[in-house]
């Protein structure tokens, strides 16, 4: 709440001192030292290349204007080369305190999005295998951002985009036909490309029963069978691993559909006569070297197959043209990143603004055992699937972990730490904060303390050093939940969390919360419980529960 008053405040001020200066973009910040405020500002340094004057005359000026018209300011100071430093009156901090009392599980939203509709496509594996902790990365990571969008006013719509198409499923369905052979006894040649988990086995075994004269059938018609049937099977495990780590989708988008509506051809004949298509050596290229790619795309082979690339150009279309979408976020593995140039250049050469597409691009998950890296590699099966490490760490420890890096640094997922209960596990330290206040209240209450009547508390009676703290962090709450939205980062909600929780566990070490005078007590609480109510509408955005007793 603080930097986002202030920023508002500062703008007013200087909108009323230079009514010539539309717009300027400055820093609000905590300031590294304590001695320098609560917030600091270099507003006046933005100020002196516009306005041609010294950056602490510039200060003063705004301080004095500040000083008659703003009341929530202790303290302001001009400092340095002229920088504005703020303390907030504890006035102030307190009114915060019953906002949240009385705003429970809505404070801290805020209407950044006003309305904006925004589709967020995560996930979407190809359904060729179970999925494994990388997926759960994007899945923790997309839905997060889905429920902080959401509380801040986007209207938004969560999408797995389908890839029921092309090479890959082919692989798949003559995976599970030779294995259905290989069941039957007969002699097979594997190839070391092909699908290679036991689940093939499985799905192979479902395909003979259902299907009894499958070896008996034309090979192409018998492969068709499996793959088809090998697609149902994982996507349907696939669903159920989201479903069970906390994520739903609104939309299932199958690729195949691009092409059984003609969309596909229909964008790639838009693109050609706007002469971005060509045709050379009997394939169809797109010419995204215009658009700074390092050389031109083929969108349809000279056997006639269209590409992969084909399919997004006109699955971006579709968002953007048919569905009407504001802003398109697309959660990716790292390995596409040569691949955003291309399709944003698409989208320049079909009039569409490619800034209204963001694609995050999702580091690996190094999995820690016993202190040592597990390799990967999907095609061989040598993976750790989501639903292993759920079981073993349970879903609210793989969430916050997942969340607790930005998404384009590598993670590594120590599997002993997430199973401990101390305060080194992360989200058993935020948790168990929200359980200590549940306790706490549940004692007030057996000493006949009347909970209903926090909102109403003489908060003035909390006078200490961490109490003013602890009401500190709990007003940087939407602070936090801003920079999550405007930067797609909900890893600063994670921080924040251990943060406050850390301010938390610190007062109730030394302070008795229940026990002193009637007035103090119920300030204390009303001070807890608002604490309590920011960790779990945090722990809400990032998809993780909010225990009462652990």
């Amino acid at each position: 709440m603080f930097k986002r008053k202030i920023r508002g405040i500062l703008r007013e001020i200087v909108s009323e001192l230079y009514p010539e200066i539309e717009s300027i973009n400055f820093e609000v910040e905590k300031p590294k030292r304590e001695e320098w405020g609560d917030i600091s500002t270099n507003i006046s340094l933005v100020l002196q290349g516009i306005l041609k004057d010294s950056p602490r005359k510039i200060a003063e000026t705004i301080k004095r204007a500040l000083e008659e018209k703003v009341d929530i300011f202790a303290k302001i100071e001009v400092a340095g080369a002229g920088f504005i430093n703020f303390w907030i009156k504890d006035s102030f901090l307190y009114e915060q305190l019953r906002r949240v009392l009385l705003e429970g599980k809505h404070y801290g939203r805020i209407n950044i999005g006003e309305g904006r509709r925004v589709l967020i496509e995560f996930v979407s594996a190809n359904p060729t295998g179970p999925l494994h902790i990388g997926h759960g990365r994007g899945a923790a990571y997309g839905d997060a951002l889905a429920r902080i969008l959401t509380f801040t006013g986007f209207d938004v719509t969560k999408e797995y985009y389908i890839n029921d198409r092309g090479t890959q499923m082919d692989i798949l369905g003559a995976s599970v036909y030779l294995r259905a052979k290989e069941l039957k006894g007969k002699s097979i040649n594997f190839p070391e490309d092909y699908y290679q988990g036991d689940y093939i086995y499985d799905i192979a075994q479902e395909a003979l029963r259902r299907y009894e004269d499958l070896l008996e059938r034309e090979e192409a018609s018998a492969i068709a069978l499996c793959r088809d049937l090998a697609m149902k099977s994982i996507l349907e495990d696939i669903k159920r691993d989201l479903k069970d780590f906390g994520v739903t989708f609104d939309s299932w988008y199958s690729e195949q559909s691009l092409y059984d509506t003609g969309l596909v051809q229909e964008v790639i004949q838009i693109l050609r006569e706007k002469g971005y298509i060509y045709e050379e050596d009997g394939a169809l290229w797109f010419k995204s070297s215009l658009f700074g790619d390092e050389k031109d795309r083929v969108v349809r082979k000279s056997s006639g197959e269209w590409t992969y690339f084909a399919s997004d150009i006109a699955y971006h279309y579709e968002k953007f043209i048919k569905r009407r979408y504001d802003l398109a976020i697309n959660l990716w593995g790292a390995d596409h990143h040569g691949y955003v140039p291309r399709l944003k250049g698409a989208l320049r050469a079909l009039n569409i603004d490619s800034e209204r597409v963001i694609v995050l691009l999702i580091q690996m998950v190094n999995l820690i055992e016993g202190g040592q890296i597990k390799s990967m590699s999907t095609r061989k099966a040598e993976y750790v699937e989501l639903k292993e490490l759920i079981r073993e760490v349970g879903v609210d420890a793989v969430r916050f972990i997942f969340l607790s890096r930005s998404e384009d640094s590598p993670l590594d997922f120590d599997v002993e730490l997430a199973k401990k209960q101390s305060a080194e596990n992360p989200v058993y330290y935020v948790q168990y904060a929200h359980a200590r206040i549940c306790s706490v209240k549940e004692k007030a209450q057996e000493f006949g303390y009347d909970l209903n009547l926090l909102s109403k508390a003489e908060l003035s009676l909390l006078k200490e050093k961490e109490e003013l703290n602890l009401l500190k962090k709990i007003a940087e709450f939407s602070d936090n939940v801003e920079f999550a939205v405007m930067k797609l980062a909900p890893y600063k909600l994670t921080y924040y969390l251990l943060d406050l929780a850390s301010s938390f566990h610190e007062y109730y070490n030394r302070f008795r919360i229940i026990g002193e005078t009637q007035e103090l007590t119920l300030a204390r609480l009303a001070l807890v419980e608002g604490c309590r109510i920011v960790i779990h509408n945090g722990l809400f955005l990032l998809g993780v529960s909010s225990p009462n007793k652990m």
